[in-house]
């Protein structure tokens, strides 16, 4: 039965795969490798067709290696895709884990990359998984030894084409394709390896010859090695302290090398990162950390460790390798920049806004006096983004009117303008703005969105918050005002919202109505930026439609 014999074929389908991934690391040569995986797809995955794209020194990505069809390996055998290109095409689609699958209602707009491809039109699919020649499945290689393959470089992609059951793979075969390309990824990483260790023992092999050469090549590899390294002492009274540094890590750190023979390491280190130096096992250990600058400053560094040893004494020294790795870090707080605000005009986005909101509040106690959360001078949020309340463990202070180092937001009184000042929540809908997206298109839309954006921003002061809520929806959170300060500074926004806008070679107006709410301790987020939304909605309904956009 055909139930009964599914156990059968995924234990025959394992151990061919099994067999693929061995041939892999068993390769010759880089080339013969890149050969395997392509056909491993094949014999091993039950595709009809694959094809692995290679990323080069440069960037862009070669069509290093395929199998399946001889007419489509002419046809782009050795050509090659941008970056660009393929970063947008593992961006789109969907997610299937690691994987990413492009379904042909959605390929269209890749059929004019410059990705070489050899994807073709057919007929509706019959049924809902059944395979449509111009889907498209994509296995990334990550470099490995990272925790996460999203988290290393890409090595390249293997890109899938006609499953031989008509179908798009289940669980099982996208987890196999997943796996796979995650194994071809070490194969390859392993074959590059190896040529390089065969290049290198050529070398050395050359360098033996006499020990004066092989010590001349070791000074000369040292000194102008591209990134930083260094020989300490290893063991005794002087343990760690740097006998030796070349000229990349001299530069790195803005130190003269007889300058770096009166440290050690633990002496550079960021005081916050001794403890990452000393967990730094000596042989083999590798550590994130920030080294000191002359100048003050300090700059975050990959150090890798290798103990250098002679026959007779044992391990002598150690050999350091430190890499320059500021601008990945630089790349990481961009991507942290961009998960917190709106990629269009660049200001905090929702999630941020509803943060910055929360750590303004705390909850008060209930009427048995015990709290419902800390506040956020403890590092705990009182709500997360949505303004759900957190549960997490800290120190809660005896509620007396207030916590411990949080000064509580209170809301000026209704119907009394007495001159109190507190957090205004001023929320901002963009009157007449569907009709320009109509009548001109989206990307006058987005022209008018940027400079309401900047206008908005342009007219708040320094510390204040500009969101972008989303749509055509606007938040001000602004410090320290009373109500006749939070009307003046709406009636101030709307009056730069509603001067002419240039987009598209053409001069566009908008309006805006402006709802003024009032942040205070025991609301949540949402509570507060509901309250604002409403006032809001009171003030559009409250003037003439006509009059919306001249304000």
């Amino acid at each position: 039965m055909e139930t009964e014999s599914e156990p059968y074929v995924r234990l025959a389908s394992l151990r061919q795969l099994h067999q693929v991934m061995a041939d892999m690391n068993t390769a010759r040569s880089l080339a013969d490798t890149l050969q395997t995986v392509a056909d491993g797809v094949i014999t091993a995955l039950n595709y009809e067709m694959a094809c692995v794209n290679l990323v080069r020194p440069d960037g862009d990505l070669v069509v290093a290696a395929f199998s399946g069809n001889s007419a489509a390996e002419a046809l782009i055998t050795g050509r090659v895709g941008s970056r660009e290109s393929w970063e947008r095409r593992l961006s789109m689609g969907e997610n299937w884990g690691d994987l990413v699958f492009i379904p042909h209602t959605e390929g269209w707009v890749l059929d004019d990359d410059d990705v070489p491809q050899w994807y073709t039109d057919g007929p509706a699919p019959r049924f809902e998984d059944e395979w449509h020649p111009s889907d498209r499945l994509f296995a990334p290689m990550y470099t490995p030894g990272i925790s996460g393959s999203s988290c290393g470089e890409l090595l390249g992609v293997i890109s899938v084409d006609r499953p031989r059951n008509g179908r798009h793979p289940g669980a099982w075969g996208r987890e196999a394709l997943q796996m796979y390309a995650f194994q071809a990824a070490i194969a390859i990483s392993n074959a590059r390896l190896r040529a390089n260790m065969q290049r290198a023992l050529v070398r050395l092999e050359r360098e033996q010859q006499a020990l004066r050469a092989s010590e001349e090549s070791f000074r000369q590899a040292f000194e102008y090695a591209p990134s930083g390294m260094a020989i300490a002492e290893m063991g005794g009274d002087q343990h760690g302290r740097i006998l030796r540094s070349n000229d990349a890590l001299c530069r790195l750190l803005g130190r003269p090398a007889s300058a770096m023979r009166r440290y050690s390491f633990s002496d550079l280190v960021h005081p916050e990162d001794i403890g990452t130096l000393l967990r730094t096992s000596a042989e083999g250990g590798r550590a994130e950390l920030r080294l000191g600058r002359r100048d003050g400053t300090y700059v975050w560094v990959s150090l890798r460790n290798s103990v250098v040893a002679d026959a007779a004494d044992g391990p002598r020294f150690l050999l350091t390798h430190v890499e320059d790795i500021e601008e990945r870090k630089r790349r990481e707080l961009q991507l942290a920049h961009r998960a917190s605000h709106d990629s269009l005009t660049g200001l905090p986005n929702s999630a941020e806004l509803r943060s910055r909101l929360s750590s303004r509040l705390c909850r008060r106690a209930d009427a048995g006096g015990a709290l419902e959360s800390l506040d956020a001078a403890y590092g705990h949020p009182a709500y997360d983004v949505n303004g759900h309340g957190f549960d997490f463990a800290g120190t809660a202070q005896s509620y007396d009117g207030g916590y411990d180092h949080h000064v509580h937001t209170v809301a000026p009184e209704e119907g009394r303008d007495d001159g109190a000042k507190g957090l205004a929540v001023l929320f901002c809908d963009l009157d007449g703005f569907k009709s320009i997206n109509d009548r001109f298109g989206h990307n006058a839309g987005d022209a008018v969105l940027i400079e309401v954006a900047r206008r908005l921003s342009r007219g708040v002061r320094d510390g204040d918050t500009v969101a972008r809520l989303g749509g055509d929806e606007f938040v001000i959170l602004a410090d320290g005002l009373g109500k006749a300060d939070a009307q003046d500074l709406a009636v101030r926004l709307r009056n730069e919202i509603i001067q002419p806008i240039r987009a598209e070679g053409r001069a566009v107006r908008v309006g805006a109505s402006f709802g003024i709410g009032w942040a205070h301790c025991g609301m949540t987020a949402d509570e507060v930026l509901k309250s604002a939304d409403e006032r809001m909605y009171v003030e559009k309904r409250s003037r003439p439609k006509a009059h919306r956009r001249a304000g």
